[in-house]
């Protein structure tokens, strides 16, 4: 139970600190996505290997190959994710990233040989409607935004299942320090033919972004490592939550019924899913 209790803190840290890292990279946008990307990976990742020396912590982990994959794959589904920002509103591009459950019960399927019963499928159906009605009745939401942000949540899905095999084997900071030395690297490789010299305070933001994004990522790690995904998962979509209030007030972004309604109908599938899950194993 203090486990359980630990970890809720530390999803609600993660959410916060995350849509705060949304909303500077919306506001950011002038930049590509490949430039925040090496801006919010090596900000991170200086305070990562730094903790890591102070406190002797091997930076090599025990888990490499599965900590690489983790790396490219969380490198990957950020690149995705910071594009898509370009394309679609902030709220809706976060809440379309949420559909990484689904992706991530389809990878433990194959990869831990979990199943999936009937009625979950029907969850996961309910989620996949709210995308139709977001699509649907939104003319102005772009195909493009669309299919990287689905793709950034594919991406995703396997991240969690990775970060489920390694369970307590790794040190959290390893984990972290991995997936922020493969984004630099990649983000640095792929902005250099259009790169953009920041001012001002442009300076400031992408070292914020870099620090908010260490915060999110570290305390996402340890919950997920110290208590079971069931149980804390449907907290992820307070980002959510914080993130739409960020769209709204700080970029104006409308916000159609319709809009909201697919939100809505993609939280409740997602969320349903998990709180099924949780009573079936008996641990509600």
């Amino acid at each position: 139970m203090k486990d359980l209790h630990k970890a809720i803190l530390f999803m609600t840290l993660s959410a916060i600190a995350f849509a705060i890292m949304n909303g500077l990279v919306k506001y950011l946008s002038d930049f590509s996505a490949y430039q925040l990307v090496f801006f919010r990976s090596i900000g991170t990742l200086v305070i990562t290997t730094s903790l890591l020396i102070y406190h002797k912590i091997p930076l090599k982990g025990n888990k490499r190959g599965l900590l690489i994959l983790r790396g490219v794959g969380g490198a990957i589904s950020l690149l995705l994710f910071f594009s898509s920002l370009k394309y679609l509103p902030v709220g809706t591009a976060v809440t379309l990233r949420y559909l990484s459950p689904i992706f991530a019960a389809v990878f433990a399927v194959i990869w831990l040989k979990e199943h999936i019963k009937p009625i979950q499928w029907l969850f996961f159906l309910l989620a996949f409607a709210g995308v139709l009605v977001l699509k649907g009745f939104d003319d102005g939401l772009s195909l493009v935004g669309l299919g990287m942000i689905i793709l950034s949540a594919l991406f995703m899905g396997l991240i969690f299942v990775v970060i489920a095999k390694i369970g307590k084997q790794d040190h959290p900071l390893v984990v972290v320090n991995y997936f922020m030395f493969i984004g630099t690297v990649l983000g640095g490789l792929l902005s250099i033919s259009n790169w953009k010299n920041p001012i001002g305070a442009e300076w400031f933001l992408l070292a914020v972004l870099g620090i908010v994004g260490f915060v999110g990522q570290l305390y996402m790690t340890k919950a997920f490592q110290i208590a079971s995904t069931n149980q804390i998962a449907p907290l992820k979509y307070l980002e959510v939550i914080f993130t739409v209030i960020i769209g709204a007030f700080w970029f104006l972004e409308i916000y159609t019924w319709w809009s909201l309604l697919g939100i809505l109908m993609v939280m409740a599938g997602l969320t349903l899913n998990i709180l099924y899950k949780s009573k079936s194993s008996g641990k509600v």
